[in-house]
């Protein structure tokens, strides 16, 4: 695989999120790959609706939108906008193939594909990793729960000891 298509893929990564337990992007993300504006995107994908049930896209509610403008540090894409974003799962974006024709649409929707194969065959490799990742989680908040007077102590105690180890003043003090 070549470097640019590479750097393409990891681009496109960091624009898939997680949304009601389904990897999906951004109407406005998409537009800026496939070259559109977000409003022609969404009014082909109007015109085709019935290729894109609520398991292909669905909208964002505000509470989800606000969730996600949150993980922004500058203002979101599409800040401006008058509407929730829709957002695509996997399927969806592959029947955006078949709505949007460029040959830009076209390349786009190859490399995006392609990085839903490689987070899935990631998932795959490494589920074991997260197994045991969850495993310290669940253990870690069990024991935080049941040490933290404990925790709370050893700070007073170590306050304590570093109040009576300070150095103190050396020398005459004068006016």
């Amino acid at each position: 695989m070549t470097k640019e298509i590479e750097n393409n893929l990891t681009e496109i990564k960091n624009l898939i999120y997680v949304i009601r337990g389904q990897k999906v992007m951004l109407d406005s993300d998409l537009a800026m790959l496939y070259q559109v504006e977000t409003k022609v995107l969404n009014q082909a994908v109007k015109r085709n609706i019935e290729r894109f049930p609520n398991d292909f896209m669905f909208q964002l509610s505000k509470e989800e939108f606000e969730n996600l403008r949150s993980q922004f540090v500058t203002s979101p894409k599409g800040g401006g906008r008058q509407y929730l974003p829709y957002v695509f799962t996997e399927q969806g974006i592959a029947m955006l193939s078949g709505v949007l024709k460029s040959k830009c649409a076209i390349e786009i929707n190859i490399q995006i594909m392609r990085t839903f194969v490689k987070l899935r065959q990631w998932a795959i490799e490494n589920k074991e990793l997260a197994e045991r990742l969850t495993e310290l989680e669940h253990y870690f908040m069990r024991h935080c729960q049941d040490n933290k007077t404990d925790l709370q102590e050893i700070y007073k105690v170590l306050a304590l000891l570093s109040d009576r180890t300070r150095p103190q003043e050396i020398g005459f003090k004068t006016k």
